[in-house]
């Protein structure tokens, strides 16, 4: 063999050690042994000229097949270790739901409509920014990448700095996407407001962000310390806290400035002075790590589009929160849970495609575009995960429901339509977003860009989306009947 066949072999070697976690080595030790890219089999294990081809995988055998290089994962260890922070992520957004419902009437929030447009894009930025930096790390852990203190240390502060910029940015976005919808929709300006939603989002979403992504280091190095898979149980524990701590600062933070605003204008203002100096010095740490530079270039896209998304579901909740009483508990509950679940789906499968696939090219027998009950049941690797989401999703959306129900009525009020329609209405979210979830994460992979920066963002902002549609979409059905939530409560 030639000198190029033999560091093409050590080429390929080498690659495969770093992508699966094990070594590959030639048995004989002969630089003059024939192999080449067809003696790698779809395993990564090389085989000699003489072997048999590989066994084609049956479609309905394709869900058994383990991680390469890996020992497969029980159902039942997947199970618990994704239902427990889960259930965990639940009481979260109840309580995100609860306290949207009691401060709905503060001053700020009837005065100033545009607040109701910020309060999904706010949340969703936890999946856009949080829960991608969750799933980054949660991919660099599994590939064996977080081993060393000062390797872990740069990650950790390039991911951390890259989230602030992004939270700036997104923030100011975002706010001037509901002043704009505000003055459409009221046919009013008021500078003053201007001040107090830019303000308001930006102090928001960097306070969140910080306080979350200090909760996701501590949970992928544990999740590491006691040999848990963090892509079950990092985003489902980031989305517990982050729902109710976005919604309750904006709240205090509007109110606040919103008290301020009547009196001078120098807190709003001196606030935004000190976030937008501080931003060169956060693109300055960021583009000076490895491990955050190519996001800072490549990865506003996806943020700011999704930041756009779920503004149109702000608008939604912004119409729905007068007209139905009820609604504001439910919205985040519904939007929560269905972005909990698809960002531990779509986490799953981006790890899994970067140990099994090169980036560009689908692994063997997958397809882009695959039929729904393939993805959602049976007959792909994602189809056993997707099951367990989807019982996961009916039985924690009965029971949140009935506990937010309890706690905002002080009784039990649930109806069996409403249940009936809610619980409809969410598991079709949740389905929705799993399949497309499936689909967008293959198509750019195929594209060669990396699923961990820009798949979460959307697959969480069209889960508040269409967890805002779906569910203003039940409350209209039932008020026609009837039957409207808490119907039976003021009739007592």
């Amino acid at each position: 063999m030639s000198c190029v066949g033999s560091h093409l072999e050590m080429a390929i070697q080498k690659y495969w050690k770093r992508m699966d976690g094990y070594i590959i080595i030639d048995e004989t030790g002969c630089p003059d042994t024939a192999f080449n890219m067809a003696s790698v089999n779809t395993n990564g294990d090389l085989k000699s000229p003489g072997d048999p081809p590989d066994k084609k995988v049956t479609e309905a055998d394709a869900e058994k097949q383990p991680l390469s290089g890996k020992k497969e994962e029980r159902w039942w260890n997947t199970l618990m270790q994704v239902a427990v922070p889960f259930f965990i992520a639940g009481c979260g957004t109840i309580g995100a739901g609860l306290v949207l419902g009691s401060v709905r009437n503060w001053e700020v929030f009837l005065n100033v409509s545009a607040i109701f447009v910020l309060v999904p894009s706010l949340s969703g930025l936890k999946g856009n920014l949080d829960m991608c930096l969750a799933s980054r790390l949660s991919t660099q852990a599994n590939l064996g990448n977080m081993e060393t203190p000062r390797e872990v240390i740069s990650m950790v502060v390039g991911n951390i700095s890259l989230v602030q910029v992004q939270a700036i940015v997104a923030a100011t976005v975002v706010s001037m996407f509901a002043i704009t919808v505000n003055a459409i929709t009221d046919r009013a300006f008021n500078g003053s407001y201007v001040l107090l939603l830019i303000a308001s989002a930006v102090f928001t979403a960097t306070t969140t962000c910080f306080v979350l992504d200090f909760v996701m280091v501590l949970v992928i190095f544990g999740s590491q310390k006691f040999k848990v898979n963090p892509d079950n149980v990092a985003t489902p524990l980031a989305a517990s806290i982050g729902d109710i701590v976005s919604n309750s600062v904006l709240a205090v933070t509007a109110q606040y400035m919103y008290d301020q605003i009547k009196i001078s204008l120098w807190q709003p203002i001196a606030l935004m002075c000190v976030y937008y100096s501080l931003l060169p010095l956060w693109v300055f740490i960021v583009w000076r790590n490895k491990y955050t530079k190519s996001v800072l270039m490549t990865g506003w896209t996806p943020v700011i589009s999704a930041l756009f998304i779920s503004g149109i579901g702000g608008i939604v909740l912004d119409q729905a929160v007068e007209k139905y009483p009820g609604y504001e508990v439910f919205q985040p509950i519904v939007n929560g849970i269905g972005g909990n679940l698809v960002c531990v789906q779509s986490s799953r499968l981006t790890t899994h495609l970067h140990q099994t696939a090169i980036l560009g090219i689908l692994p063997e027998k997958t397809r882009i575009v695959e039929w729904p009950w393939k993805t959602l049941f049976f007959g792909t690797t994602a189809a056993k995960v997707a099951r367990m989401l989807l019982v996961l999703a009916v039985c924690g959306q009965m029971i949140f429901m009935v506990v937010a129900d309890f706690i905002f009525q002080g009784a039990v009020t649930i109806q069996f339509a409403f249940g009936l329609t809610y619980v409809m209405c969410s598991m079709l979210q949740v389905m929705m977003l799993l399949y497309l979830a499936y689909m967008l994460i293959h198509f750019m992979w195929k594209k060669q860009k990396d699923p961990d920066n820009a798949a979460i963002p959307y697959l969480t902002a069209l889960g508040d989306l269409l967890g805002s549609v779906f569910l203003g979409l039940a409350f209209v059905i039932l008020s026609i009947f009837g039957l409207q939530y808490g119907n039976n409560v003021s009739g007592t």
